[in-house]
């Protein structure tokens, strides 16, 4: 059996002033960088359905409506090493076309080459979860990605 698609591939992160994102079709993905010592009381991260805010003793490093709508009730945050936010945020539409082009509505939007490797990442990915036992890690797909790559009659 093949191994799961988001070991072979990864993600594409775009980079932020505090750390960076990055998406599945299933998830979106946040790193945050936080000093050293950091103990997970002094962390406010409040997710919506539409909106996310997170504050670190008081200091605000993002707010705002997602780019997408959650799934609030299964997403998550973890302290790593006293340093490292990591927050997974489950898509409530999960396909290759809801790719989101910014973290936010009006913030962190992906440059267009990063957006570009992104969707590539979530095409390969509708591969793999509509052909399970392919192996398309090595996959090199080109031309247009915009709603989740290639449409093929079923």
């Amino acid at each position: 059996m093949a191994d799961h698609f988001d070991e072979k591939s990864g993600t594409v992160p775009s980079k932020t002033p505090w750390g960076n994102w990055a998406q599945t079709i299933d998830e979106v993905f946040i790193e945050v960088i936080v000093p050293k010592g950091t103990r997970g009381r002094e962390i406010v991260c409040d997710i919506s359905p539409k909106n996310i805010k997170f504050s670190l003793k008081g200091q605000e490093f993002f707010k705002g409506e997602l780019y997408g709508t959650v799934l609030a009730d299964e997403s998550t945050w973890t302290l790593e090493d006293n340093e490292l936010v990591r927050i997974i945020l489950v898509k409530s539409s999960r396909d290759a076309a809801s790719g989101w082009k910014s973290l936010l509505v009006s913030e962190y939007s992906a440059d267009p080459w990063t957006f570009n490797e992104m969707e590539k990442k979530l095409t390969l990915e509708r591969f793999q979860k509509e052909n399970p036992g392919f192996d398309f890690s090595k996959a090199n797909i080109t031309g247009n990605y915009s709603g989740g790559g290639p449409k093929f009659p079923s």
